[in-house]
């Protein structure tokens, strides 16, 4: 099948990086099928903006999953409906393993049944746990700290042994701090509740939140902060297509680290995030959060070697201003 004309199933297609991928694989001119049980996932985007087919349901409909694979030519599936709140994680692991294990398996056997037999996984560096070495490389220990990361773990394995067993190739790619939003202000980053570092600078600056916090001024970092690998969602995305065309042309399993292999620091962030709005955005110094190292980067060297992945935006200033854009057209 040529990979032109190929059906691609997202799951989780409406969420933040889903969309951006869904968005990425029609301009590279794929037909694609989100699967999406809009728990967390925005009905209006696709409706609106990316403009798909969208399937109302979940991972671990069994039923389901083989009415879709029977009813339509998919040729893989990219998987992006985890559940990946790390402190809810530890506070209800069972809904974590519900979702991103039982779920996983579910999907995994479902294509089996249905001879699909490629597949590219949204895991995540939280694998890694606390890192021995920064920038991580591929090779690093895996010894995650939380259910959210022991998830993500549990499926790469999965992925693993059903290569082995079922001939089920997979590209796991794990990353780091997705940021940003479409440079063309079409798609943006919109969780709640929402933890992520840009967009509750960015809501600050909005006035929607009165100060944004940072946790953590005496880490051995040159300014006290937490040092973080933020990336560009558009670059995930186009790597996420780069993996799929790596599988649709016979590659074997592979994982790659998506990171820029320096990042920026929680008052760097700050500091950009003021450049760009205009706006003086007030602080809260806190404690330590327990868990957070003072570094966390990862080397794309091996995207870069085999899928040709160049990253097209690693300003962060860029990363903070399309982001910015996009969050005065969404929270208004």
């Amino acid at each position: 099948m040529s990979p032109a004309k190929s059906t691609v199933l997202v799951t989780g297609g409406a969420g933040y990086i889903g969309s951006h991928t869904v968005l990425a694989l029609k301009n590279a001119g794929y037909d694609v099928v989100i699967l999406d049980n809009l728990v967390y996932g925005h009905r209006d985007l696709v409706e609106n903006i990316l403009q798909v087919e969208l399937i109302v349901g979940d991972t671990g409909d069994r039923p389901m999953l083989d009415n879709l694979f029977q009813s339509r030519e998919i040729a893989a599936v990219m998987h992006f409906s985890a559940y990946a709140y790390v402190g809810e994680s530890v506070t209800d692991p069972a809904k974590y393993y519900r979702n991103n294990v039982v779920g996983t398996l579910t999907l995994l056997e479902a294509m089996l049944c249905a001879s699909v037999n490629k597949f590219v996984f949204s895991s995540t560096c939280a694998t890694y746990g606390v890192p021995n070495v920064v920038p991580i490389p591929e090779d690093h220990p895996q010894n995650p700290i939380n259910p959210y990361g022991a998830t993500k773990l549990m499926v790469e394995r999965i992925l693993s042994d059903f290569d082995v067993a079922y001939n089920l190739k997979s590209v796991r790619f794990r990353y780091f701090n997705a940021a940003g939003a479409d440079p063309n202000g079409l798609l943006g980053e919109d969780h709640n509740p929402e933890t992520h570092l840009i967009p509750l600078v960015l809501q600050t600056a909005l006035g929607n939140r009165d100060s944004i916090s940072i946790f953590g001024t005496d880490y051995p970092t040159p300014d006290g902060t937490c040092i973080r690998d933020y990336i560009h969602v558009n670059d995930l995305a186009a790597a996420h297509v780069l993996g799929l065309e790596y599988l649709l042309k016979g590659g074997d399993s592979e994982v790659f680290n998506l990171g820029n292999g320096s990042g920026f620091s929680v008052r760097e962030v700050i500091e950009a995030a003021k450049e760009v709005t205009g706006c003086e955005i007030p602080i809260k110094e806190c404690d330590r959060r327990a868990g957070d190292p003072p570094a966390l980067t990862g080397s794309g060297e091996k995207a870069t070697k085999i899928l040709g992945w160049q990253p097209q935006y690693p300003s962060l200033k860029d990363i903070v201003s399309h982001a910015w854009e996009w969050h005065q057209k969404r929270h208004k």
